[in-house]
Parts: structure tokens; C-alpha cells; sequence
């Protein structure tokens, strides 16, 4: 049943001038949808965003569309529910909300807002771009004697680096919950002191800790806490977002609670990215990393959130509970988070199990790891501790496989070759003290056997030249032309390349840790023993960029990535023209012309290179097979600093806000067709909250991480 509505209004003399005496508009929905038209005394109101949301289902639910040129609006395929509906937009109040059903036509005035109340409705790093950043001269850190930074801080690019990477990946620093200081922490203290009382609550204390020692504590409560006096006194954001326009209007977010308000995740999974038709309409699963051991899932057919307990192989298995905490703002001195599993990253396989990075016991590492060892990868690097290792989940039978690794793992990819093996990384420098480990998981399979199906292997540059890896000297020593040499980087973002037999990793910048290299994206050719043949090109950013970070190929070979600077981009080794091996090549600067950036949309940072910006993305996925609908192999930047996807469409950005709740945060995304015969309705992309306080965010207390389901319709009407 479809249902037609002409809508009509009178313009004032002002609009007169420019649309005429009256505007007809016309809506067309079914049963299913919610549809009308925005308008306000300045005429229709096009690109703002209207709100569906009901808590009638068994989880929490909400649908958000854009309103195209006239503005006119279709909710699509709501479930039978009663619901709750307004609008939001960029120079608009929030509506009052109005009770409808499915198959209701409704109509929205709006009133204009105020600069600061329309300016609450900003993405966050339009508030945090008002930050001061110390100038290039102020640099390297001169120590609590000088400018209060350390001697390893050496530039303001890792400064900002370390600001977005290590700051703003956890945090959404620019929400209403970062940029106001809570009372707890303001009474009774001056607001530096109240910035250094503040940084020790909660159970994140102690990696704060290490953080904030990386930039010199005592710079950053300064700095920060005048970005919020200023804040706290009126200031407001000097530069202003663009409302959607184009095909930013056709985007659809739909979004269920799952987990809990005092739970976080890190990432979500749908499907196999080899494969994104597997799983079709079945459950999605997240990652809960240090906040608990309860796997979340979602029903999205029938709208039911559940949990799946990760057993540990050790009961001494620390306990985010162990760790040093101090007041919280929201939850007083109660351990909100209390995993053992740490389960960062988890993946799907081609027989739809489910495999993810886990802790499974405490770090010291069983012997066949050691020194001493027959396998082959000890032999090579003996390894005496890991943070995470592997587990896999069979929806089918209920059954876990915990899998021993030697190696830390972080995040995971599954080759498609012969061995299917998974490949995975072990996070930031030093954290898996410069490895790459994988699991021969057809081997696997065959006997279950986690000590012979793994192996790792150093990275090592060919800087002899000589196309095979021989004796190599440490990453702290000099080049020697006669060896080869040892990087100290250890993979963050993996990827097993669709074109070739190599594996592409993206590793930080030294504003990780305390190790001194910059940050690279890093080649791999395992060869036939890896842990003995394996060799490694790596490959800087361009000169003015700076800050990898997560990465994903596309079916041409073309490698992503993000970059702290505020780019998004591309390297195509294709394009290298000078030697690729040798002792030049020990830096990674041998390929500029390998590289293309496209700048994030938003502010810049006053005083800095007007070329970057602000902005900041926590990963890039590759939609190979047009699951979205924007075409094959299409980039997509999970930019938490603009609350957006932004998707990389014929060399301009696409700009994907999810306004509601305040506050959109994604660490990654992954694509599925559920239906390859229904046109959009049939795909989507699929994410979940990954900021690690959904309570910073709209809501508070009462906010549950959210899983997205994120759809382009071919118009902003379509239903």
C-alpha cells in the first residue's frame, strides 16, 4: 500500500525572492516508512536530518535520513512500532518529537538556533581543532626544566600525532563529555590541577598514564585545560560545518543498542570480506577488548541483542578489575569494566566461524616459545611473552578453540591462499617487538594443533641488495652495505594482498613509544619458509604528511590508509620508479610518486599547515565489491574527528554524518549483501560504537554502544 501527500506552506517575503509565493511538494511512503517535509520560516529545509527512534522492539532502536532539496524526508522499512520522530540540523533547533506509526505522513516547523546552541550540534573536532598545539620551536622537548616535554617528543607532527592516535582513537575528544569538565573533578581544584585529577579516573589510569608521559603531563594540563576554561567561558568553534549535499543526502543509518552503557567495543563483524554474501541476514558480532569477557551480538531480522561468554585457558588470566583506578564522574569508585579477554579485533571466516584477537592467559609464554625451541620461528626470533592470542567460535555447535600463540596478536585478515592462513598484527612498536605472526589455519583444521600450525618472523629490510635475506644488524645500528636490517616495527593495520603473494602492514609513528622510526607502511614477501625468507620494504607518507594508520588494499593492489595529518591515502607500488631494495631504501622515502592524499574535510588546527586538518580517522576499509552502493574498491575512513564515514567517490570525499546520538565514533567497518536481488535494500555496512565512553556522548549514563547499519539509497526519497 503506498499513500501520496501534497504538502504545501506559504513563504515569507524574504524567501519570496528567491522560490516564489508557494512550493507544492509531494511525499510518497508505504506502510512501512514515516515520511514529510522540514520547513521553518526560511523555507524548506534541505539537508538536515530527521530521527525515527522506539523502544518498543527487544532492543533499542532508531533509523536516521537526510531531507533532499525541498525538504522532504522518507523513513524506510521501519519495524511496527511506535515511535518517537524529529529533526536536527546544522542552524536549527532540535524539533519538539512527535508519536507516529508506520505509514504516517508528518510534518516538522523548526526554528532557527542560536550560534551556541546550534554549535552543540557540531562533530567534535570542530571543538577540538580550538586546541592549542606548541609550536614547531618549541620542539624537541627540553624536559620538566624546559617545556615540559620530553626529549623523545622531537616535532610537533608526533605531537599531533600522539594528540589523534592516542588521544582522540579512545576518546572523542571534541564531545560535550570531554570538552566540559565534570563538577567531581572542578571542585575544589584550578583547572590544571582538575585536567591531571581527571586523566586518573576510571580503569584506563594507567595507559593514560603511559600516554600522557609520551607528550609531558604537565604541557598537556596545561594546554588542555585552557582549551576548556575558554570553552567554559563562551568560545565557541570558529569554523562551521556544511550541511549534506548531493549524494550525502541518500545515506540511511539504522542503529540498535547492544552491550551495555558501562561496556565498549572495539570493533564489529558481518561477514568474510573475501566473501561478503556469506551470512546473509545473520548475527552480527562485536569485540569488547578491556571491558568485558561478553561477546555482544545482534539479530538484525528480529531485533534481538544477546551475549556469548570468551572462556580463558588460565584462571590467572589478569583482570581489567586488577587494574589502578581512580573516581569516576559517572560511576564513582564501581569497576565498570571487568574482561580478561581483551578481545580487540574479530574476523569471520569462509565457513562462517568466528575468530578473534583474545587474551587467553597471563603474558609469559609457554617453553616451545623460547629459546631452545624446535619450531622453526623460535629458532629465528624467541619470543618469552605475548599480550593476545587467538580464539574461534563455531555459531553452529556453541564451541570455542582457544589458540596459544607465541606472538601478540591485534588485529586479524584471512589470506586466500591454499593455507587460508590468518594473518595478524600485534599493535604498536614494541608491543610485539617487531613481528608478524600468522596460523596455517588449514593445518589448523586437520588436527587443532595451535604449536606447529604458527610461525613468525622479523621484518627485515634487504638493504644489501642482493634479493634474499641474509645476516641483518638490529634496528638501533647503523646500515651495513653488506647486510641486511631489522626494523623495529610491528604491524597495527594487516593485509594480505588479493594480487600477489605479499602481505601489506601499516606500522605507527614513533610517537607509540619510545622507539625512534616514523611511522611506515610496510610490504612483506614471506617467500618459502617465511620465518627465515621473509623480506620487508617499508614506504613513508609523503613529505608534509604524517601518522598511518589502519590499511586495507583494494582487488587492483592499491594500498589505504589514513594518516594523522588528516589525509586519507593511497600508495601504489606500481608507480615506484628508483630501486626498491638496498641501502637507500632503509628510510622508506624511495617511492613519493607512489603516493596520493586527499585532505579530510574540516579545520585545521590554528597555526598549522593549512593543507591538513583536524580531522581524524581510526582506520580505512576497502569496499571491494560494491556492498554499499558507490562503486568497487571505494576507500572508506572511519573519521571519528568528523562523526562520519567518508568514502572516497571519483576523487572527491563523501561526507556520512550520523548526527544522533552526539558523538558517532567507528573504529572500522565491514560490507555484506544480504540480498543481492533487492538493489540497496539488500547491502549495507555494518559498525559498531568504538569509543571507549559511550557515556561521554549524548545520553550520559543511559547510552548503550550502538551497532550501525549504514545504506546509500539511489535518492533521498527511495523506499
Amino acid at each position: 500500500m503506498k499513500l501520496r501527500r501534497m504538502l504545501a506552506f506559504y513563504l515569507g517575503a524574504t524567501a519570496l525572492l528567491h522560490a516564489g509565493a508557494v512550493m507544492a511538494a509531494t511525499v510518497e511512503i508505504s506502510a512501512s516508512d514515516i515520511g514529510g517535509q522540514v520547513t521553518s520560516d526560511k523555507g524548506a529545509e534541505a539537508g538536515v536530518w530527521v530521527i525515527a527512534e522506539t523502544k518498543d522492539l527487544p532492543t533499542k532502536y532508531a533509523k536516521v535520513v537526510v531531507t533532499d532539496d525541498q525538504g522532504r524526508f522518507v523513513i524506510p522499512d521501519l519495524p511496527a512500532a511506535n515511535y518517537k520522530v524529529w529533526v536536527r540540523g546544522y542552524g536549527l533547533q532540535d524539533t519538539a518529537q512527535q508519536d507516529a506509526r508506520p505509514g504516517k505522513v508528518l510534518d516538522f516547523k523548526a526554528a532557527q538556533a542560536a550560534p551556541k546552541q546550534d554549535a552543540q550540534n557540531y562533530p567534535g573536532m570542530y571543538w577540538y581543532s580550538m586546541l592549542d598545539i606548541p609550536k614547531p620551536e618549541e620542539f624537541p622537548g627540553t624536559g620538566d626544566k624546559g617545556n615540559k616535554m620530553p626529549e623523545t617528543m622531537k616535532s610537533q607532527a608526533q605531537w599531533v600525532d600522539t594528540v589523534k592516535n592516542m588521544c582522540q582513537s579512545c576518546h572523542a575528544l571534541g564531545t560535550r563529555g570531554i570538552r566540559e569538565v565534570p563538577k567531581l573533578f572542578t571542585e575544589g581544584y584550578d583547572s590544571h590541577t582538575a585536567w591531571a585529577v581527571r586523566t586518573q579516573a576510571g580503569q584506563a589510569q594507567e595507559y593514560m598514564a603511559t600516554v600522557l608521559a609520551s607528550m609531558g603531563p604537565e604541557k598537556v594540563y596545561d594546554l588542555f585545560s585552557k582549551w576548556t576554561d575558554r570553552i567554559a567561558a563562551g568560545e565557541l568553534p570558529f569554523a562551521k560545518p556544511e550541511r549534506p549535499k548531493g549524494i550525502e543526502r541518500n545515506v540511511v543509518f539504522t542503529m540498535w543498542d547492544w552491550a551495555a552503557p558501562t561496556r565498549y567495543q572495539h570493533d564489529a563483524i558481518s561477514t568474510d570480506k573475501r566473501n561478503p554474501r556469506l551470512n546473509a541476514n545473520g548475527l552480527i558480532y562485536g569485540s569488547s577488548e578491556e571491558s568485558s569477557d561478553l561477546v555482544p551480538t545482534l539479530d538484525p531480522v528480529k531485533n534481538i541483542a544477546g551475549t556469548i561468554k570468551h572462556p580463558y585457558l588460565d584462571p590467572k588470566t589478569p583482570s581489567s578489575t586488577d587494574a589502578p583506578r581512580g573516581p569516576s564522574a559517572y560511576w564513582g569508585d564501581e569497576p565498570i569494566w571487568d574482561g580478561h579477554t581483551s578481545i580487540h579485533n574479530v574476523m569471520m571466516d569462509e565457513q562462517g566461524k568466528v575468530w578473534f584477537t583474545a587474551r587467553l592467559r597471563p603474558p609469559a609464554n609457554p617453553d616451545y616459545c623460547k629459546q631452545g625451541s624446535d619450531l622453526p620461528s623460535a629458532k629465528v626470533a624467541p619470543q618469552a611473552t605475548s599480550l593476545r592470542q587467538l580464539s574461534r567460535f563455531d555459531p553452529a555447535t556453541g564451541k570455542w578453540d582457544l589458540i596459544n600463540t607465541c606472538f601478540t596478536t591485534h588485529h586479524l585478515y584471512f589470506d586466500d591462499d591454499a593455507n587460508q592462513t590468518l594473518w595478524t598484527s600485534s599493535g604498536g612498536p614494541g608491543l610485539g617487538g617487531g613481528l608478524v605472526g600468522w596460523l596455517n589455519t588449514k593445518q589448523y583444521r586437520e588436527g587443532l594443533n595451535d604449536v606447529k600450525s604458527q610461525g613468525w618472523t622479523p621484518l627485515i629490510i634487504d638493504t644489501n641488495g642482493n634479493g634474499k635475506r641474509d645476516a641483518y644488524v638490529e634496528h638501533k645500528d647503523p646500515v651495513d652495505p653488506a647486510k641486511d636490517k631489522r626494523i623495529a616495527a610491528s604491524f597495527y593495520g594487516i593485509m594480505p594482498s588479493p594480487v600477489d603473494d605479499t602481505i601489506w602492514g601499516q606500522a605507527m609513528d614513533r610517537g607509540f613509544s619510545r622507539i625512534d622510526q616514523p611511522g611506515y607502511i610496510v610490504r612483506v614477501m614471506p617467500g618459502p619458509d617465511p620465518a627465515n625468507t621473509a623480506l620487508a620494504e617499508v614506504y613513508q607518507p609523503p613529505e608534509g604528511t604524517f601518522g598511518p594508520r589502519g590499511l586495507d588494499i583494494g582487488l587492483d593492489g592499491v594500498v589505504w590508509t589514513v594518516l594523522s595529518s588528516g589525509h586519507l591515502a593511497s600508495f601504489d607500488r606500481k608507480l615506484c620508479k628508483g630501486p626498491l631494495n638496498g641501502p637507500t631504501t632503509a628510510d622508506g622515502k624511495q617511492c613519493p610518486e607512489g603516493w596520493k592524499t586527499w585532505r579530510m574535510p574540516g579545520p585545521q588546527f590554528k597555526g598549522l599547515d593549512a593543507s591538513g586538518s583536524a580531522n581524524h580517522a581510526y582506520y580505512v576499509w576497502v569496499d571491494r565489491y560494491n556492498t554499499f552502493g558507490l562503486g568497487a574498491n571505494v576507500p572508506i575512513a572511519s573519521a571519528n574527528g568528523s562523526e562520519s564515514l567518508l568514502a572516497l567517490v571519483n576523487g572527491e570525499l563523501v561526507n556520512l554524518r550520523n548526527p544522533y546520538p552526539l558523538g558517532f565514533f567507528t573504529k572500522n567497518v565491514d560490507g555484506r549483501i544480504d540480498d543481492p536481488n533487492t538493489g540497496w535494500k539488500g547491502r549495507g555496512l555494518w559498525s559498531t560504537t568504538g569509543t571507549r565512553a559511550s557515556f561521554h556522548g549524548e545520553g550520559g549514563k543511559e547510552s548503550s554502544p550502538k551497532v550501525y547499519k549504514v545504506q546509500m539509497r539511489p535518492d533521498p526519497l527511495a523506499h
